[in-house]
């Protein structure tokens, strides 16, 4: 409370305890921004004035700039381990650490305060103690939501871009635009996928995202996206995927198929592995390592998937209307987006 310019960083622990509705209480009785580890991603809606979004590798650039700036970092239902793929903790800040297990404390961030204890309960005793000391919430800050609109507008360009191949980031917003979101899980393959959904995709509801952090294997959403799906009949469950990870585990589309499991599969076709070219240089110039390709749709349909082709960004929307249809008649369907070779990440 007596921070100059403290924030909350929410892990994957707030979903596991049911905890958004006290960390919305505690954020909001203090006025603190809040981000999101990738599995936190969701714990927090990321509408509400106070989100500052997730990080991956990629995220929206007030998370890095109000982190950056803080003095204080609360940190809680979060092992805050170091990995090349979430966010890690900068030098320099004070941290209170609050975890369910006592051995992440101090594991790979000092702390100045540890705090073992279910998330719910620990936000639930700290709200508490806040309310002895301030009579009403104060008025909503809204300086973080602008600071976000800031960074939106400089990504407008490309996410309302008309371009042919399609640009990724006109895809992914047409499609946080025209699903409801309040009624939808989604998840990505690693990679390019990942780094162009999660920085831009607002969840509204707890368990709207399922992210998998500090690893970065092909092919992984297609599993989590099947079982997101039987846990949760009732929701319309995505996984856009790009072109290496179909490669990887494409033939288990078969499995949502022959057991009736409507998933909604998007793919990002560019023909290229584009997240990895950096390091591929001297293997793509020998081999070709980072090309890969194929058809997708004529592929989905051989295994029994109905499938659909957007080549241009005006027959997106078009496409995943029919692509819907068919998941709400309990089989899975399959879109496949032409999209460009070059690609920027929120970095």
């Amino acid at each position: 409370m007596a921070a100059e310019a403290p924030i909350i960083w929410a892990g994957q622990g707030i979903l596991r305890a049911g905890a958004t509705s006290e960390l919305i209480e505690l954020a909001e009785w203090l006025n603190l921004p809040v981000m999101t580890t990738n599995p936190g991603k969701s714990g927090f809606p990321e509408t509400h004035p106070l989100s500052l979004g997730g990080s991956v590798v990629s995220s929206p650039q007030p998370l890095k700039d109000y982190l950056g700036a803080a003095d204080w970092v609360f940190a809680i239902g979060s092992s805050l381990s170091t990995s090349p793929f979430n966010p890690n903790m900068p030098a320099g800040k004070s941290v209170i650490h609050a975890t369910n297990h006592s051995d992440d404390i101090n594991k790979d961030v000092a702390s100045e305060i540890g705090i073992v204890g279910d998330a719910k309960l620990v936000l639930a005793a700290m709200i508490a103690e806040v309310q002895k000391s301030v009579p009403e919430k104060p008025v909503m800050r809204q300086d973080v939501r602008a600071a976000k609109e800031i960074w939106l507008e400089e990504w407008a360009e490309q996410r309302n871009s008309d371009e042919v191949p399609v640009n990724q980031y006109r895809v992914l917003g047409d499609l946080m635009e025209h699903v409801d979101r309040d009624n939808t899980i989604i998840t990505h393959d690693s990679g390019s996928p990942r780094e162009q959904l999660f920085p831009f995709w607002e969840c509204t509801q707890p368990g709207g995202y399922m992210g998998w952090g500090k690893s970065t294997q092909l092919g992984h959403g297609l599993g989590i996206n099947m079982g997101a799906k039987l846990a949760a009949p009732d929701k319309l469950c995505i996984n856009v995927m790009g072109d290496a990870a179909i490669g990887m585990v494409g033939m288990d589309i078969e499995t949502a198929a022959r057991n009736n499991i409507p998933i909604l599969m998007i793919v990002l076709n560019n023909g290229v592995m584009a997240a990895e070219r950096d390091v591929l240089v001297t293997s793509n110039e020998k081999y070709g390592a980072y090309l890969v390709g194929g058809n997708y749709k004529d592929f989905a349909g051989a295994l029994g998937v109905e499938a659909f082709r957007a080549a241009t960004a005006d027959a997106f929307i078009p496409a995943l209307k029919q692509a819907i249809a068919v998941t709400e008649t309990g089989a899975p369907a399959l879109l496949e987006i032409m999209v460009k070779e070059g690609y920027d990440f929120s970095r």
